[in-house]
């Protein structure tokens, strides 16, 4: 399953995005928040069932299929909160980068109102930018430092290390953070490492991606800030998970139709003038002008956008779309752009990978050879030795 960090100041708002993605008044399983340790939750990602195309019903085994939407489980780690001089031990700085180490990816809370200071305390007009920069500095330095660890001892002859020698200290040094051998190439590649504050800038951003939700945008400070630094910034999504929050609430109580991540509601009960007037801000200052309160966007985004991620729909009967206990599109599987058939095959299980022998398309019913690379929305069947 995907990890995904969730990183911030204090008071940022990271609790009330985690309470907002997890999806716990959508009836996707008996627990729908489940927690599997400390301060990790399943969420979930969206995306257009092929059962639509198929015109079959579906039964997922993990996450859900809501009117062709298929809801699609990852890991969300709500990290500790982040305080300038982290990656020296300042407040739980350690503990949270140990935490890290194992997501692909950060999701970064700004408090974008400007109502908190850097470490979370009540002010007034702060300058929302410094967060962006100071998390994203600590955890560049973070890896700085690891890096630097590992090639303490080489550092008189590094200029002397052949590209393999390097790429191979690297791994071995880097292996607690998953970072892919390909990574540490295209790192080397564009940067080089003769200034490693540059190296590791880099590598961090190819390897950890942070993805800014500028949150509370519901409030007109926060409307403002986003619009000053929108375009300074690539992975920006605008959000309020206090709206989404709400509005998954009234839904529970049976007062408004609402589907995660849309742009509009429609109320079914009988409101109070103070739940009405809640909602029509909602509406106004956040659906209206964004789209969404951003929550699901911002999951979304992270996972298919950023990382680059497909979902794939593997079968053991191509002609019924079934496992072999006959139930319909039963997986829906998160794999990166480029994976192969047969590396489709080795992570469903070894065996299956062992004995692979091909696949066949659920839609055209060709036989797929093991170097075929998978597509968005792929259906099929893996053909293997019994």
């Amino acid at each position: 399953m995907i990890e995904i960090g969730l990183v911030g100041k204090p008071n940022a708002g990271k609790s009330s995005f985690l309470k907002a993605a997890t999806l716990q008044d959508v009836k996707i399983s008996p627990v729908p928040f489940t927690t599997l340790k400390p301060n990790i939750a399943i969420a979930y990602v969206t995306k257009e069932c092929v059962c639509k195309e198929f015109n079959v019903k579906c039964n997922p085994k993990q996450g859900a299929c809501i009117n062709g939407i298929r809801f699609i489980p990852i890991e969300l780690w709500d990290l500790p909160g982040i305080v300038p001089g982290a990656h020296e031990g300042k407040g739980l700085g350690l503990r949270f980068l140990d935490e890290a180490r194992k997501t692909k990816a950060l999701i970064h809370v700004v408090d974008f109102s400007g109502l908190t200071d850097e470490e979370g305390k009540p002010t007034e007009n702060y300058d929302v930018e410094k967060d962006i920069e100071f998390v994203e500095n600590e955890i560049n330095a973070w890896f700085r430092s690891i890096i630097e660890r590992g090639i303490e001892k080489y550092k008189s002859r590094l200029k002397n290390l052949s590209k393999e020698e390097l790429i191979t200290i690297l791994m071995k040094q880097l292996s607690g953070l998953e970072v892919e051998r390909k990574e540490i190439e295209r790192a080397l590649e564009i940067c080089g490492i003769e200034n490693l504050e540059d190296f590791a800038r880099c590598l961090r951003e190819i390897s950890k991606p942070i993805i800014i939700v500028a949150n509370k945008v519901d409030l007109e400070s926060a409307q403002k800030n986003y619009e000053r630094l929108k375009d300074r910034y690539k992975n920006i999504i605008p959000a309020s998970a206090e709206a989404e929050i709400a509005l998954r609430l009234a839904a529970a109580k049976g007062l408004i139709d609402y589907f995660p991540g849309s742009e509009n509601f429609v109320i079914k009960g009988n409101l109070t003038y103070e739940q009405q007037k809640a909602l029509e801000l909602i509406k106004e200052n956040v659906l209206k002008k964004f789209g969404s309160t951003g929550i699901q966007k911002a999951l979304n985004f992270t996972v298919f956008e950023v990382l680059g991620y497909i979902v794939v729909y593997p079968v053991a009967n191509k002609d019924r779309l079934s496992d072999t206990k006959g139930n319909i599109l039963p997986d829906a599987l998160l794999v990166r752009k480029g994976t192969t058939l047969k590396e489709l095959a080795f992570s469903i299980h070894t065996e299956i990978g062992e004995k692979f022998i091909c696949g066949i398309d659920a839609r055209t019913k060709m036989r797929l050879s093991s170097e075929y690379e998978l597509k968005d929305g792929d259906v099929i069947e893996i053909v293997h030795r019994a």
